[in-house]
Protein backbone atom coordinates (compact mmCIF):
# COMPACT_ATOMS: atom_id res chain seq x y z
CA UNK A 1 0.00 0.00 0.00
CA UNK A 2 2.99 2.50 0.98
CA UNK A 3 4.25 2.72 -3.05
CA UNK A 4 0.26 3.08 -3.95
CA UNK A 5 -0.10 5.88 -1.63
CA UNK A 6 2.85 7.91 -2.51
CA UNK A 7 1.94 7.66 -6.07
CA UNK A 8 -1.54 9.43 -5.20
CA UNK A 9 1.03 11.68 -3.29
CA UNK A 10 2.63 12.35 -6.20
CA UNK A 11 -0.53 12.46 -8.37
CA UNK A 12 -2.36 15.16 -6.09
CA UNK A 13 1.00 17.60 -5.96
CA UNK A 14 0.74 17.71 -9.70
CA UNK A 15 -2.81 18.10 -10.72
CA UNK A 16 -3.50 20.82 -7.76
CA UNK A 17 -0.62 22.58 -8.59
CA UNK A 18 -2.58 23.09 -12.11
CA UNK A 19 -6.19 23.29 -10.43
CA UNK A 20 -7.40 19.39 -10.85
CA UNK A 21 -8.40 16.36 -8.56
CA UNK A 22 -6.71 13.82 -10.21
CA UNK A 23 -9.49 11.46 -10.42
CA UNK A 24 -8.65 9.97 -13.85
CA UNK A 25 -5.20 9.19 -12.44
CA UNK A 26 -6.15 7.73 -9.44
CA UNK A 27 -8.33 5.35 -11.00
CA UNK A 28 -5.65 4.51 -13.29
CA UNK A 29 -3.13 3.54 -10.86
CA UNK A 30 -5.80 1.84 -8.31
CA UNK A 31 -6.29 -0.33 -12.24
CA UNK A 32 -2.73 -0.97 -12.50
CA UNK A 33 -2.12 -2.11 -8.82
CA UNK A 34 -5.25 -4.90 -9.46
CA UNK A 35 -7.47 -3.49 -7.41
CA UNK A 36 -10.99 -4.38 -7.92
CA UNK A 37 -12.89 -2.42 -10.60
CA UNK A 38 -15.83 -1.90 -8.87
CA UNK A 39 -14.56 -0.05 -5.79
CA UNK A 40 -11.71 2.51 -8.25
CA UNK A 41 -14.72 5.64 -9.08
CA UNK A 42 -15.31 5.45 -5.54
CA UNK A 43 -12.11 5.69 -3.90
CA UNK A 44 -11.01 8.30 -6.31
CA UNK A 45 -13.84 10.60 -6.16
CA UNK A 46 -13.26 10.83 -2.55
CA UNK A 47 -10.07 11.58 -3.38
CA UNK A 48 -10.98 14.07 -6.19
CA UNK A 49 -13.13 15.90 -2.98
CA UNK A 50 -10.57 15.58 -0.41
CA UNK A 51 -7.71 17.34 -3.14
CA UNK A 52 -10.14 19.99 -4.81
CA UNK A 53 -11.83 21.23 -1.53
CA UNK A 54 -8.85 23.31 -0.72
CA UNK A 55 -8.52 24.55 -4.72
CA UNK A 56 -12.18 26.06 -4.33
CA UNK A 57 -11.43 27.60 -0.71
CA UNK A 58 -8.70 29.16 -2.46
CA UNK A 59 -10.33 30.65 -5.63
CA UNK A 60 -13.51 31.55 -4.09
CA UNK A 61 -11.29 33.71 -1.63
CA UNK A 62 -10.01 35.33 -4.19
CA UNK A 63 -12.93 35.92 -5.94
CA UNK A 64 -12.35 33.89 -9.14
CA UNK A 65 -15.77 31.64 -8.28
CA UNK A 66 -18.42 33.64 -10.59
CA UNK A 67 -21.62 31.08 -9.06
CA UNK A 68 -23.98 32.28 -11.46
CA UNK A 69 -22.31 31.94 -14.46
CA UNK A 70 -21.12 28.38 -13.75
CA UNK A 71 -24.36 27.65 -12.42
CA UNK A 72 -26.11 26.42 -15.68
CA UNK A 73 -23.04 23.71 -16.38
CA UNK A 74 -23.24 22.51 -12.44
CA UNK A 75 -27.22 22.20 -11.94
CA UNK A 76 -27.10 19.74 -15.38
CA UNK A 77 -24.10 18.29 -14.78
CA UNK A 78 -25.18 16.93 -10.88
CA UNK A 79 -28.10 14.60 -11.73
CA UNK A 80 -26.51 12.84 -14.77
CA UNK A 81 -23.06 12.60 -12.26
CA UNK A 82 -25.66 10.57 -9.88
CA UNK A 83 -26.49 8.53 -13.08
CA UNK A 84 -23.57 8.06 -14.21
CA UNK A 85 -22.32 6.77 -11.07
CA UNK A 86 -25.35 4.47 -10.27
CA UNK A 87 -24.74 2.83 -13.90
CA UNK A 88 -22.99 -0.31 -14.04
CA UNK A 89 -20.60 -1.41 -16.78
CA UNK A 90 -18.27 -3.87 -17.56
CA UNK A 91 -14.33 -4.18 -16.66
CA UNK A 92 -13.46 -3.75 -20.33
CA UNK A 93 -15.22 -0.91 -20.79
CA UNK A 94 -14.76 1.06 -17.43
CA UNK A 95 -11.07 0.83 -18.49
CA UNK A 96 -11.52 1.42 -21.92
CA UNK A 97 -12.90 4.53 -21.09
CA UNK A 98 -10.72 5.57 -18.37
CA UNK A 99 -7.46 5.18 -20.77
CA UNK A 100 -9.22 7.22 -23.16
CA UNK A 101 -9.87 9.73 -20.86
CA UNK A 102 -6.49 10.02 -19.56
CA UNK A 103 -5.11 10.17 -23.09
CA UNK A 104 -7.44 12.72 -24.15
CA UNK A 105 -6.50 14.90 -21.10
CA UNK A 106 -2.69 14.19 -21.14
CA UNK A 107 -2.52 15.48 -24.91
CA UNK A 108 -4.83 18.42 -24.04
CA UNK A 109 -2.37 19.43 -21.33
CA UNK A 110 0.74 18.78 -23.04
CA UNK A 111 -0.15 21.07 -26.14
CA UNK A 112 -2.38 23.35 -24.16
CA UNK A 113 -2.30 26.38 -25.98
CA UNK A 114 -2.06 30.00 -23.91
CA UNK A 115 -5.87 31.32 -23.49
CA UNK A 116 -7.33 34.21 -25.36
CA UNK A 117 -7.20 37.75 -24.13
CA UNK A 118 -10.01 38.67 -21.49
CA UNK A 119 -11.16 41.31 -24.07
CA UNK A 120 -12.27 38.30 -26.39
CA UNK A 121 -14.46 36.74 -23.95
CA UNK A 122 -17.91 35.80 -25.16
CA UNK A 123 -21.04 34.80 -23.63
CA UNK A 124 -22.90 31.61 -23.96
CA UNK A 125 -26.56 30.49 -24.01
CA UNK A 126 -27.53 28.48 -21.11
CA UNK A 127 -28.96 25.59 -22.67
CA UNK A 128 -25.45 25.18 -24.59
CA UNK A 129 -23.94 25.16 -21.31
CA UNK A 130 -26.51 22.63 -19.36
CA UNK A 131 -26.09 20.42 -22.49
CA UNK A 132 -22.45 20.51 -22.58
CA UNK A 133 -22.94 20.28 -18.34
CA UNK A 134 -25.02 17.25 -18.86
CA UNK A 135 -22.95 15.38 -20.86
CA UNK A 136 -19.76 16.01 -18.63
CA UNK A 137 -21.43 14.88 -15.33
CA UNK A 138 -22.55 11.40 -17.02
CA UNK A 139 -19.10 10.80 -18.24
CA UNK A 140 -17.60 11.74 -15.36
CA UNK A 141 -19.94 10.09 -13.04
CA UNK A 142 -19.79 6.56 -15.05
CA UNK A 143 -15.40 6.53 -14.87
CA UNK A 144 -15.24 8.08 -11.86
CA UNK A 145 -13.45 11.94 -11.96
CA UNK A 146 -14.86 14.90 -11.53
CA UNK A 147 -15.18 16.21 -15.10
CA UNK A 148 -12.77 19.56 -14.84
CA UNK A 149 -9.95 17.96 -16.98
CA UNK A 150 -13.05 18.21 -19.64
CA UNK A 151 -14.68 21.42 -18.87
CA UNK A 152 -11.19 23.79 -18.83
CA UNK A 153 -10.59 23.13 -22.81
CA UNK A 154 -14.40 23.91 -23.35
CA UNK A 155 -13.90 27.08 -21.47
CA UNK A 156 -10.71 28.27 -23.64
CA UNK A 157 -12.34 27.36 -26.77
CA UNK A 158 -15.27 29.21 -25.92
CA UNK A 159 -13.05 32.08 -24.38
CA UNK A 160 -15.57 31.76 -21.21
CA UNK A 161 -14.05 33.67 -18.76
CA UNK A 162 -10.11 34.86 -17.86
CA UNK A 163 -7.71 31.55 -16.66
CA UNK A 164 -8.12 32.32 -13.19
CA UNK A 165 -12.26 32.06 -13.10
CA UNK A 166 -11.56 29.06 -15.52
CA UNK A 167 -9.82 27.69 -13.24
CA UNK A 168 -12.35 28.26 -10.37
CA UNK A 169 -14.92 27.07 -11.91
CA UNK A 170 -13.36 24.19 -12.78
CA UNK A 171 -12.89 23.31 -9.12
CA UNK A 172 -15.77 23.72 -7.93
CA UNK A 173 -17.18 21.53 -11.30
CA UNK A 174 -15.04 19.24 -9.60
CA UNK A 175 -16.54 19.30 -6.49
CA UNK A 176 -20.11 19.01 -6.85
CA UNK A 177 -20.06 16.65 -9.45
CA UNK A 178 -17.52 14.56 -7.09
CA UNK A 179 -19.45 14.15 -4.48
CA UNK A 180 -22.90 13.59 -6.96
CA UNK A 181 -20.78 10.90 -8.53
CA UNK A 182 -19.48 9.14 -5.25
CA UNK A 183 -23.38 9.16 -4.25
CA UNK A 184 -24.04 7.17 -7.20
CA UNK A 185 -21.09 4.80 -7.07
CA UNK A 186 -21.98 4.17 -3.21
CA UNK A 187 -25.57 3.01 -3.77
CA UNK A 188 -23.70 0.22 -6.16
CA UNK A 189 -21.73 -0.76 -3.09
CA UNK A 190 -24.29 -3.02 -1.40
CA UNK A 191 -21.92 -6.12 -0.79
CA UNK A 192 -20.42 -6.12 2.07
CA UNK A 193 -17.00 -7.34 1.11
CA UNK A 194 -16.98 -4.57 -1.15
CA UNK A 195 -17.09 -2.21 1.24
CA UNK A 196 -14.57 -3.59 3.17
CA UNK A 197 -12.24 -3.47 0.99
CA UNK A 198 -13.14 0.14 -0.05
CA UNK A 199 -11.88 1.00 3.99
CA UNK A 200 -8.87 -1.24 3.27
CA UNK A 201 -7.54 2.01 1.07
CA UNK A 202 -7.03 4.41 3.95
CA UNK A 203 -3.80 5.45 3.53
CA UNK A 204 -4.71 6.78 0.10
CA UNK A 205 -6.77 9.72 1.48
CA UNK A 206 -3.90 11.20 4.10
CA UNK A 207 -1.94 10.98 0.93
CA UNK A 208 -4.13 13.08 -1.91
CA UNK A 209 -4.83 15.39 1.68
CA UNK A 210 -1.19 16.24 1.79
CA UNK A 211 -0.22 15.87 -1.91
CA UNK A 212 -2.99 18.19 -2.47
CA UNK A 213 -2.25 21.02 0.10
CA UNK A 214 1.40 21.29 -0.96
CA UNK A 215 0.43 20.96 -4.86
CA UNK A 216 -1.81 24.38 -3.80
CA UNK A 217 0.66 26.20 -2.53
CA UNK A 218 3.32 25.32 -5.41
CA UNK A 219 0.52 26.59 -7.96
CA UNK A 220 0.02 29.69 -6.14
CA UNK A 221 3.69 30.31 -5.36
CA UNK A 222 4.65 31.79 -8.85
CA UNK A 223 6.09 28.72 -10.13
CA UNK A 224 5.54 28.04 -14.29
CA UNK A 225 2.08 27.09 -14.46
CA UNK A 226 3.65 25.61 -18.18
CA UNK A 227 6.43 23.42 -16.41
CA UNK A 228 3.55 22.03 -13.71
CA UNK A 229 1.57 21.70 -16.41
CA UNK A 230 3.69 19.59 -18.78
CA UNK A 231 4.84 17.83 -15.92
CA UNK A 232 1.63 16.84 -14.88
CA UNK A 233 0.95 15.88 -18.63
CA UNK A 234 3.94 13.37 -18.76
CA UNK A 235 2.58 11.45 -15.77
CA UNK A 236 -0.84 11.42 -16.62
CA UNK A 237 -0.02 10.25 -20.88
CA UNK A 238 2.68 7.67 -19.17
CA UNK A 239 -0.51 6.02 -16.96
CA UNK A 240 -2.65 6.27 -20.17
CA UNK A 241 -0.37 4.01 -21.91
CA UNK A 242 -0.13 1.70 -19.38
CA UNK A 243 -3.86 1.06 -18.69
CA UNK A 244 -4.59 1.34 -22.49
CA UNK A 245 -1.81 -1.60 -23.11
CA UNK A 246 -3.74 -3.38 -20.42
CA UNK A 247 -7.01 -2.90 -22.37
CA UNK A 248 -5.59 -4.04 -25.51
CA UNK A 249 -4.38 -7.52 -23.73
CA UNK A 250 -8.07 -7.94 -22.34
CA UNK A 251 -8.98 -8.77 -25.97
CA UNK A 252 -5.93 -10.48 -27.58
CA UNK A 253 -5.66 -13.07 -23.86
Amino acid sequence: MAPLAFAFFITALLYASVGFGGGSTYNALLVLSGADYRILPAIALLCNIIVVSGGVWRFGAGGHIDIRKIAPWIAASVPFAWIGGRLPVSEAVFIGLLGAALAAAGLRMMFQRDPAPIEQMRAQPAWLAATIGAGLGFLSGLVGIGGGIFLAPILYIMRWDTPRAIAGACALFILVNSISGLAGQTAKLGDMALIAEFGAYWPLFPAVLIGGQIGSRLGSAGLSETLLRRMTAILVLYVAARLLLRWTGMFLN
